[in-house]
């Protein structure tokens, strides 16, 4: 697998002509976002940046999905952040899908370009910067950490979703892969991040209904997924949202590969009473 496209929204603003209808689903089991809703309307921006603004496309929302928040980030040239994370037990995920980064923990400095992954243990000191000419695009997925007995917080670590060999399933002749920034054996981690490969004809060919959260930002090709009852056409820049236990397969009909960036919570104990 050489040739990686990475769908980076641009926003804008649909002009009056344009039909009402669109693809946008919200239920009790999942939602699809799908990329005709990132426009200019819908962004914010946050304090102690510069030069940035952000679709929110998953946050905690009680009796949904609870475990995490995810943010797509635009940077200007020169722009960025000392101060990024207000909440010391958060960790973070970053995905760069366009532009140069700089990523500075602990005194050093890291750059990150496309297809670019960061882990940002709880409690560091951090900052991010837009070193290139161009806009800058990632992904930003945060989850408090949960500690564990005999468990420290995860190390930081950098890596490009280039230089990975994708994990292939078995049984598939080479169709479905998912490529694994997180050690999988390393307890520590609570949370996971990787990119899942369909080549076209590549299923997920029973309904998984598991307990874990998902968020899936498709990044390149289309397909339909299955989610809950229905099954729903996705593509390039959409972005799926699923709560526990809603059962989700996939069909990639092609005629190009079709990929996503998935987080789901991982590794811990399940809590037995509602959390305060």
């Amino acid at each position: 697998m050489t040739d990686r496209s990475y769908f980076t929204p641009s926003g804008g603003h649909p002009g009056q002509e344009q039909l009402l209808t669109g693809r946008a689903v919200f239920t009790e089991a999942y939602a699809v976002i799908p990329k005709g809703t990132m426009q200019d309307i819908v962004t914010s921006v946050l304090p102690g940046w510069t030069g940035m603004r952000m679709w929110v496309i998953a946050r905690p929302l009680s009796g949904f999905a609870e475990t995490f928040s995810q943010y797509i980030v635009e940077l200007q040239p020169g722009g960025g952040s000392d101060t990024p994370e207000t909440d010391p037990r958060a960790q973070g995920g970053l995905f760069v899908t366009a532009g140069t980064l700089e990523l500075t923990i602990n005194g050093a400095a890291h750059v990150l370009t496309d297809g670019g992954f960061a882990y940002v243990p709880p409690g560091s000191t951090w900052s991010l910067r837009n070193t290139g000419d161009s806009l800058a695009s990632f992904h930003w997925i945060r989850k408090q950490w949960q500690s564990a007995l005999g468990l420290s917080a995860p190390t930081f670590f950098t890596v490009n979703e280039k230089d990975l060999a994708p994990n292939m399933m078995p049984g598939t002749d080479g169709r479905w892969g998912t490529t694994r920034f997180m050690n999988p054996e390393d307890l520590a981690h609570d949370m996971h991040v990787t990119i899942v490969t369909f080549e076209p004809g590549g299923t997920i060919p029973f309904a998984e209904t598991h307990v874990m959260e998902h968020g899936l930002f498709v990044l390149e090709g289309k397909a339909v997924y299955r989610l809950n009852q229905d099954w729903v056409e996705v593509e390039a820049g959409d972005f799926m949202w699923l709560r526990a236990f809603c059962p989700q397969a996939c069909y990639a009909g092609g005629p190009g590969r079709f990929r996503y960036l998935l987080y789901k919570d991982v590794n811990r104990h399940m809590p037995l009473s509602l959390q305060g």
